[in-house]
């Protein structure tokens, strides 16, 4: 299956689940809780408020593994002016987040950590539902962002 199947069944549409597609094609669904799309929102609303870039929420990327979705992402004026809204990105925005589910293995995100980086992300954060944020780059794991920013003191509450 292709992304813009999935984009068009619609009986995929309004499912509590995040769907993303492996290299297969097959379709791969998260359930996510509330609390998750809380953590969700918050980090998008600090990646928005970015100056020089903007936020995404649900952002496709097309991977070595096939098209996954970080849960939100921050593009630059130069990444947009480049790639614009095409779906899903050809290369992964500057910094792709990933809100950890229970169900999702630490095997499983250190993988999607690396696909994300591999498809051009220069910064992969990690979000707990604790609200603890771990950050990858190209030379591995980081005590804090390259970019200077910092979600966890939002992700408190």
């Amino acid at each position: 299956m292709q992304w813009a199947e999935v984009l068009a069944d619609q009986s995929l549409q309004d499912l509590p689940y995040k769907i993303e597609l492996d290299r297969w094609g097959n379709i791969l669904m998260s359930p996510a809780s509330n609390r998750h799309g809380r953590l969700q929102g918050l980090v998008f609303a600090l990646l928005d408020q970015q100056p020089g870039g903007k936020g995404l929420i649900e952002c496709s990327v097309s991977t070595p593994d096939g098209v996954k979705v970080a849960d939100a992402a921050w593009g630059s004026e130069a990444f947009f002016e480049r790639h614009g809204y095409e779906t899903p990105y050809t290369r992964a925005p500057e910094i792709c987040v990933e809100v950890r589910s229970p169900s999702n293995s630490e095997e499983e995100i250190r993988f999607k950590v690396r696909l994300y980086l591999e498809a051009g992300a220069e910064e992969v954060w990690i979000v707990r539902e604790d609200g603890g944020v771990r950050y990858f780059d190209h030379s591995g794991e980081r005590p804090d962002s390259r970019y200077g920013l910092d979600p966890r003191p939002l992700l408190k509450h």
